[in-house]
């Protein structure tokens, strides 16, 4: 376990240094370099300043006669506010209800932003924990300084390949999704999602690009608009492609949450839905089936995925030492009124 000594060296202060800087002491000033240094040192060596007796003790108390209370974290991850995307909302709330019927806690809840901020990082792991889920891929430093402190990690829909994960088909629901439109006689189909610079490596897209080709259905590049996973992004482009005439039969969106500020814009724009543009999105979270009107979408076991996730870290905590797991949850198309 690495010590005051060990982070002093790497960052070249003085251990005295590296404890005004934990603590936030600012009787002396410390230069941003220095800092920058030091919060560096102690990400990269996992080091975790020492508890003392009376915390250490409020980690031993008793569940039932069960033994130590276990104490898990999430890292969520979100574009704006932090509880503003009810997609991970939902798979959160399904790993807190795993964690609570097991008696345990959550210790924090996270951001992959918040996160960035090495003090913000340093401080969230100083209380232990046992196990921690994160739902997206994380930069290398800041996923090797998750590691340090725990080493039952469980992704949801994650790059990482040393950690379980848990998702679903991305390809296989888009394919879904173009199918349904052209079974409903749609035939100039388009897609909104993602960001323009990484589209091709999207599975949603790659999904969506197959069907077309499957089905012998014309590709046009205007169809194909970037959402950012921001609404006013994606009202922005929808209106220029309205302004240009570039318009559709019908658009695959990649969540629910953008098809829903789709919807609300052609109905800013006169367009009916479905007659004149049909839409169908993907995820089915709760609002939804409250849409103008009700969105047909390709409905994932969202709370589950947070269930599952919570029962593969217990497994783990338990001894399981099978090789990582990939657990692919079905998905299966919802129809409702805007196709």
């Amino acid at each position: 376990m690495s010590t005051i000594r060990d982070v002093a060296a790497l960052a070249g202060v003085s251990p005295a240094t590296v404890s005004r800087i934990l603590n936030h002491d600012t009787t002396y000033k410390m230069t941003t370099e220095t800092t920058e240094r030091v919060w560096k040192a102690v990400a990269d060596l996992g080091y975790k300043a020492p508890t003392s007796t009376q915390n250490q003790m409020r980690y031993v108390h008793k569940v039932k006669g069960s033994g130590p209370v276990q104490k898990f974290g999430c890292i969520l991850n979100v574009q704006g506010g932090k509880y503003n995307d009810p997609y991970y909302l939902s798979i959160l709330s399904g790993f807190e209800e795993a964690i609570m019927k097991k008696g345990y806690e959550i210790s924090f809840i996270r951001t992959n932003e918040e996160l960035e901020d090495p003090k913000v990082l340093f401080a969230t792991f100083q209380e232990p924990i046992s196990g921690l889920i994160i739902m997206n891929t994380l930069e290398d430093d800041t996923f090797k300084y998750l590691q340090n402190q725990t080493p039952y990690i469980v992704g949801i829909d994650t790059d990482h390949t040393n950690i379980d994960n848990i998702g679903y088909d991305h390809y296989n629901a888009a394919f879904m999704a173009v199918r349904h439109l052209l079974e409903q006689g749609y035939k100039k189909i388009g897609f909104i999602g993602g960001f323009k610079e990484n589209m091709r490596t999207s599975r949603r897209y790659n999904g969506y690009y197959a069907a077309l080709h499957c089905f012998d259905l014309e590709y046009n590049p205007s169809w194909v608009l970037a959402s950012n996973w921001d609404e006013e992004t994606c009202d922005k482009a929808l209106r220029e492609a309205h302004k240009k005439g570039d318009l559709p039969d019908a658009y695959f969106v990649a969540s629910d949450l953008m098809a829903i500020s789709v919807l609300r814009t052609l109905f800013d724009l006169g367009v009916s839905v479905p007659n004149d543009v049909a839409v169908i999105g993907l995820s089915n979270i709760e609002i939804s089936k409250y849409s103008n009107p009700p969105l047909t979408t390709i409905s994932l076991p969202i709370h589950e995925m947070g269930k599952v996730a919570a029962a593969v870290l217990f497994d783990r905590i338990a001894g399981d030492d099978t090789p990582k797991k990939v657990i692919t949850l079905p998905a299966e198309l919802l129809k409702r009124f805007s196709t």
